[in-house]
C-alpha cells in the first residue's frame, strides 16, 4: 500500500476547521475534500440506514465525523463511523471501531490510502472501501492482514461490533438498505421477521379463545352448581313450609301459594319460621308478602 509522506509538519490545526469547511488534515496539512455526486450522496445515506438499525450498533452511526489526534494536528472524516459516536460538541477524539468510506470518480487515492493507514494506525478496527467506479465491491481493510475484495452479492461482518452480517448492496442501494433495516428493527423488538409477527398473532388469537372457552367453561360450571344449589334450597324451604302447615291443619289459598313458589330464600326462611307459630294461613301469607 503506498501512500504520501510529508517531509515535515503543516502549519495548520484542527481547531482553525470549523464544522461544515471542505477540508481533513494529515500532519497539519489541509486536504481539500469536496462534497459528494449524486450517485455519492444516495448510496451513503443507503448505507447509514443500513449499519445504523443493526441492534448491536444502537444508532451509534456518524456522518462525516470529524476525528483528531496528534496534537491537533490530524483531522480524518470517515463518510461513516460505526459505533464509539461521542454525543460531545467539537471534533471527536476516539477512533470508531469501523469506518466506511465511498469511493466514486475523481477520487484522489493517494490520500484515500493514506486515511486508511492513519485511521487503523489510530485503533480503527475494519475500514470498508465502497467502490462505486466499475463493478460493485467493497474493498476491506484491517492491521495485519491483506486487503479483502468482497464481490457485489456477498455480505460483509463485522464481529464484536454488528451482530447482522451487511449485503454489500444494502451499502448503497436504498431497496437493499431498507430490507436490511427492517429485519434489524424487528430484531430490536424480538422479531426476526413480518412472518414470525403473523405467526405470533395468530398463537395469541388461538390461546385468548381458548382461555375463552376454558374460562366460559368453568364458570358455567360453578354459576351452574351455585344455581343448583340455591334452587335446591329454595324447594327444600317450600317443601318444609308446605309441612309444617299441613301439621298443624293449615293451608294456603291459590294466592298464598303462588306467592310461596315466587319468594325468595330470605323470605321463604322467615315464612317458615313463622309457619311454626302462625295462627292460620293469612298471618303466614303477610309474611310471604
Amino acid at each position: 500500500m503506498s501512500h504520501s509522506v510529508f517531509t515535515a509538519p503543516g502549519p495548520f490545526r484542527a481547531s482553525q476547521i470549523r464544522e461544515g469547511d471542505p477540508y481533513e488534515l494529515s500532519e497539519g496539512h489541509a486536504i481539500l475534500c469536496m462534497t459528494a455526486g449524486g450517485r455519492h450522496g444516495r448510496a451513503h445515506s443507503a448505507g447509514d440506514r443500513a449499519l445504523a438499525t443493526d441492534p448491536a450498533v444502537a444508532g451509534q452511526v456518524g456522518v462525516d465525523v470529524g476525528i483528531t489526534w496528534g496534537d491537533d494536528k490530524n483531522l480524518r472524516a470517515p463518510d461513516l463511523i460505526v459505533g464509539a459516536v461521542q454525543a460531545e460538541p467539537g471534533w471527536q477524539r476516539v477512533f470508531p471501531p469501523l469506518a466506511v468510506e465511498y469511493a466514486d470518480a475523481c477520487q484522489n487515492e493517494e490520500q484515500l490510502q493514506r486515511k486508511i493507514v492513519e485511521l487503523l494506525a489510530g485503533g480503527t478496527r475494519l475500514i470498508w472501501v465502497v467502490r462505486l467506479v466499475g463493478p460493485l465491491r467493497v474493498e476491506e481493510y484491517a492491521s495485519g492482514r491483506p486487503v479483502r475484495v468482497v464481490g457485489a452479492e456477498e455480505s460483509l461482518t463485522a464481529p464484536g461490533i454488528l451482530k447482522n452480517p451487511v449485503p454489500v448492496r444494502a451499502l448503497v442501494d436504498p431497496d437493499a438498505a431498507n430490507e436490511v433495516a427492517l429485519r434489524n428493527l424487528l430484531q430490536v423488538h424480538g422479531y426476526d421477521s413480518i412472518d414470525e409477527i403473523a405467526a405470533r398473532q395468530q398463537q395469541e388469537r388461538l390461546e385468548g379463545k381458548l382461555e375463552g372457552k376454558l374460562e366460559g367453561k368453568l364458570e358455567g360450571k360453578l354459576e351452574g352448581k351455585l344455581e343448583g344449589k340455591l334452587e335446591g334450597e329454595r324447594a327444600g324451604l317450600i317443601e318444609a313450609i308446605r309441612t309444617v302447615l299441613s301439621a298443624r291443619g293449615l293451608t294456603l289459598d291459590e294466592a298464598g301459594s303462588a306467592l310461596l313458589e315466587r319468594g325468595e330464600l330470605a323470605i321463604l326462611k322467615r315464612a317458615l319460621a313463622r309457619a311454626a307459630v302462625a295462627d292460620d294461613a293469612a298471618t303466614l301469607f303477610d309474611a310471604l308478602g
